[in-house]
């Protein structure tokens, strides 16, 4: 998914836990963060942002089983910082859809 992540370079893995440097295209900017991301398997993924632009940021996956499949619930706390930080009062509800499209895109690839 080079549209929503240009470049993604895995830094550490240990366990369950990995520490990545991603290049995310998240409203109309380019974000560099540098995330850990935890999993319990096959039930939780949590992104940790430890630095870069959207430091302090949490996303939380969890992936519940239903008859119907698999309920994912997404919980998102942007912290963004700079002029992403005042954009975002402008921009709000483009950042939420440009999230909502990336996270569609991985739905898609899951399913096939």
């Amino acid at each position: 998914m080079p549209q929503h992540f240009p470049s993604v370079r895995v830094r550490s893995v240990r366990g369950n836990v990995s520490v990545v440097e991603e290049y995310m295209n998240l409203g109309d900017r380019e974000l560099l963060i540098m995330a850990k991301h935890v999993t319990t398997e096959p039930v939780l993924h949590e992104v940790f942002v430890i630095g870069g632009d959207a430091k302090g940021s949490h996303i939380k996956q969890q992936f519940i089983k239903i008859s119907q499949g698999t309920r994912i619930i997404v919980d998102v706390n942007f912290k963004l910082k700079g002029k992403m930080k005042i954009s975002n009062i402008f921009e709000k509800n483009k950042i939420e859809k440009d999230y909502a499209k990336i996270l569609d895109d991985f739905v898609k690839i899951a399913e096939n």
